[in-house]
């Protein structure tokens, strides 16, 4: 603690990143005092600069941070805040706060894995949720309600078991990937972050 270098106004800022994911959530600005709470609680504070007080993270939305690993840079004037989310980082219901792409340079992209669309799927339905643009499917089921969505959610299942009685592996591919695009929207219905579920099954696995 001695050695870091608050501003000024005595705040420090904070880059909260994904553990898992290691997706960039939020940048927010601690104080000593928040900064102090946070370590005694394992749960992110901040200082509000425009409140000018301290904010508990999720104290009102439910969406806390546990916190993995707190590091500071080389020059000991910034930090990163590893995290468990327990729901959206940012208030418009966002997995991160940074949703908008300034600039991207296509030919040097790294290629993401796979696997990462169920992320990038996530983020979508959740940003659709909160945008409700007219004409979009997701929009219709999100208002339509959790009773559409169970019933969307059971006829995909039905579905999936049809495709692969039928030994269709075309069908069995297409019919699956709709069940895990309605099982998002309903994850996102109930406010179940996916990497919870993934950590169940992971908890699973290291049980074996």
């Amino acid at each position: 603690m001695k050695s870091l270098k608050f501003d000024e106004k005595g705040l420090i800022p904070a880059i909260v990143q994904d553990a898992e994911t290691k997706e960039v959530l939020t940048l927010a600005y601690m104080n000593e005092e928040s900064l102090n709470k946070s370590l005694e609680t394992g749960e992110t504070w901040f200082y509000s600069r425009s409140r000018q007080e301290l904010w508990h993270k999720g104290a009102t939305s439910g969406n806390t941070q546990k916190i993995v690993e707190l590091i500071y840079d080389c020059d000991q004037d910034a930090l990163v805040v590893k995290v468990i989310p327990n729901g959206p980082a940012c208030h418009n219901g966002t997995t991160s706060c940074f949703t908008e792409s300034l600039w991207k340079n296509e030919e040097e992209a790294t290629p993401t894995s796979n696997l990462s669309i169920l992320s990038r799927l996530e983020k979508l339905i959740q940003q659709r949720n909160v945008d409700r643009p007219e004409g979009a499917y997701t929009t219709y089921l999100f208002e339509k309600g959790v009773d559409k969505i169970l019933k969307k959610v059971g006829e995909e299942a039905a579905e999936v078991i049809i495709a692969a009685k039928n030994r269709d592996r075309e069908e069995l591919k297409w019919e699956a990937a709709d069940l895990l695009y309605h099982l998002q929207v309903l994850l996102v219905e109930q406010g179940l972050p996916l990497q919870e579920v993934i950590g169940v099954l992971e908890e699973r696995h290291n049980k074996k």
